[in-house]
């Protein structure tokens, strides 16, 4: 009988993931949502700016675009 304090030893194509894989998901996927959020506020800040100049909301739109692109990108 094996010992309680024991960690099962899971076998490939089992369906069961060690904690030490598990933890980096988690981290990973904290990772990336943190950086939806990011990119996210950029793109409420870009569009909150008004401007008359038309140099300036081209550039806004360049970086909403490339923006958007990041967050399709990842998620």
């Amino acid at each position: 009988m094996a010992n309680a304090l024991e960690s099962p030893v899971a076998k490939a194509g089992d369906g069961h993931i060690s904690e030490e894989a598990r933890r980096a998901g988690e981290v990973k996927r904290a990772a990336r949502d943190r950086q939806i959020q990011v990119l996210q506020l950029q793109r409420e800040n870009i569009l909150s700016q008004r401007t008359s100049n038309a140099g300036r909301r081209a550039a806004l739109e360049a970086a909403l675009a490339q923006i958007e692109s990041q967050i399709q990108s990842i998620g």
